[in-house]
């Protein structure tokens, strides 16, 4: 069985921003609780994730000596 390959057209950090605002305008529509929640907790995971990609592929960054 072969795996099927799909090259990413967008970084990384763009698809989770594009995510993050996604869940938030969802979230809008999504009547106040258990799943409003939900949408706005994954939101702010993408968020910090596309936060932390920037600061990994920095160039201020440097490898352990």
């Amino acid at each position: 069985m072969q795996r099927r390959s799909f090259k990413q057209t967008a970084p990384l950090d763009q698809r989770l921003t594009e995510e993050a605002e996604r869940l938030r305008k969802e979230a809008q529509d999504t009547p106040p609780g258990v799943a409003r929640d939900k949408l706005i907790r994954r939101a702010r995971q993408a968020e910090t994730a596309s936060h932390m990609q920037e600061w990994l592929a920095s160039p201020g960054l440097q490898s352990p000596r």
